[in-house]
């Protein structure tokens, strides 16, 4: 991930990766199936969160800011302690959070398991274990954190029916954590992917999971 004394290699890597680090989010062999176990369409009484942990924060921000019925989505870090929810310190791999992002819907116009399957589907590729594409480290692992029992088991049973379904060609990783806490990233990390569309990083890593939402569900893009 840039702004990072490891920017330049970081970025010499996608460079060499070429189109196949365009197509990290699209580890599915096909698309996959709405979640069985959801959460039920609600009428609209205000807005409820969900916060998942895929990678780079800024690309799974991009995707949920495209999705129809996302009120917000930003970028911050969770697992880990107030103290150390700093994007410096979360950089070593030493604190026990993972780059995050919470998201804002409306429970009227999207479902839990709606905003799950595009995080699996496009979001990022749930069967790499502490890594996303060039980023490594424990601060990318995949994690969906839940707030409460319903999401845990939204959550637990999606992902056993992804599993059960073959939907991926290696094992899914992807953890279900309750949520302790979200802490927002500094100001510079947020809406980075719509302010810096030609940052190179977000050319090879972000911008094409953002395209892959319009292709995958272009009913809940916006």
């Amino acid at each position: 991930m840039a702004i990072k004394t490891t920017r330049a290699f970081i970025l010499a890597a996608v460079l060499s990766l070429g189109a196949a680090a365009c197509h990290l989010a699209s580890a599915a062999s096909f698309t996959l199936p709405a979640a069985a176990t959801d959460e039920p369409a609600a009428a609209p009484k205000g807005t409820r969160t969900a916060v998942v942990a895929g990678g780079c924060f800024w690309g799974i921000q991009a995707v949920f800011q495209h999705v129809k019925g996302v009120v917000s989505a930003t970028s911050g870090y969770s697992g880990g302690s107030a103290a150390s929810a700093h994007y410096e310190i979360v950089s070593s791999g030493t604190t026990e959070h993972a780059e995050s992002v919470k998201i804002t819907y409306d429970p009227s116009q999207i479902t839990y398991g709606q905003l799950l399957r595009v995080f699996l589907q496009v979001g990022h590729d749930p069967t790499e274990l502490n890594r996303q594409g060039p980023d490594t480290g424990t601060q990318y692992r995949s994690v969906i954190f839940y707030a409460d029992a319903e999401q845990q088991r939204v959550a637990e049973a999606y992902l056993a029916q992804l599993r059960q379904a073959n939907a991926f060609p290696r094992p899914i990783v992807t953890r279900v954590t309750p949520l302790k806490a979200f802490y927002p990233a500094e100001d510079y990390h947020q809406d980075y992917a719509r302010r810096h569309p030609h940052d190179l990083y977000i050319v090879y890593n972000d911008a094409p999971k953002v395209e892959n939402l319009k292709t995958e569900f272009p009913e809940l893009y916006r």
